[in-house]
């Protein structure tokens, strides 16, 4: 068996949020995932074998705290910074990002990597929430995609070349569209929950990012 083809080893960073959702979902691609790991020591992130990490959604203050705390911070961000892909979705994406607005008072610890500046709830408060059907070309199958909006940020400047837009939202009282995924070499990105649907392309998508990585 080609090292591309082998079975891979995917941590879910596990400190807080919705990390069971991604796994339930990783679970399905049963000829493509041998393992899923829950990542929550720098140990587990680091010496596990892993070919990629999904940081989930959740709360990225509390997330970023509790990752500073248990010594996994620096440890994170030398392993984005390995160009293993990297998948971050809402907090996760917030936490990947280089720079974020709308933050906390007394800041917000980013892992960083990814070339972009996010501004957090961006479409207000939980009340807010909203699904809406996105166009993204890069699924394998054209349909919409339902992107789950929950206190989600968006994506307000693209800082480098390489940084491509794969989906965007337009908010319903303005009109204005805004960038809510992006792909920048192994990393991808996206403010939406692909994990609380039952539709699995968004996995699939990032699956086959992975074996472009070791291929």
């Amino acid at each position: 068996m080609t090292e591309a083809k082998k079975p891979l080893r995917i941590g879910v960073l596990a400190l807080q949020g919705a990390y069971a959702e991604h796994i339930n979902l990783l679970k399905r691609f049963k000829d493509d995932v041998a393992e899923i790991i829950q990542v929550k020591t720098k140990d587990q992130l680091e010496n596990s074998g892993l070919d990629a990490l999904i940081l989930p959604g959740g709360e990225s203050t509390t997330m970023a705290l509790v990752a500073e705390r248990s010594g996994v911070m620096e440890p994170l961000r030398e392993w984005v910074k390995s160009k293993k892909p990297v998948w971050g979705t809402c907090a996760g994406m917030i936490l990947l990002s280089n720079t974020a607005h709308k933050i906390k008072k007394g800041g917000q610890t980013l892992i960083g990597g990814l070339d972009v500046t996010v501004k957090r709830n961006a479409f207000g408060a939980q009340v807010d929430s909203f699904v809406a059907d996105l166009d993204v070309e890069a699924l394998s199958d054209p349909k919409p995609f339902p992107g789950v909006f929950i206190r989600a940020p968006i994506i307000e400047s693209l800082d480098a070349d390489d940084v491509e837009v794969i989906a965007k939202v337009k908010k319903e009282r303005t009109g204005e569209e805004n960038i809510v995924a992006v792909r920048q070499g192994n990393l991808l990105a996206t403010a939406f929950h692909p994990e609380l649907t039952e539709d699995t392309r968004f996995h699939r998508l990032f699956i086959e990012m992975v074996r472009s990585a070791k291929a």
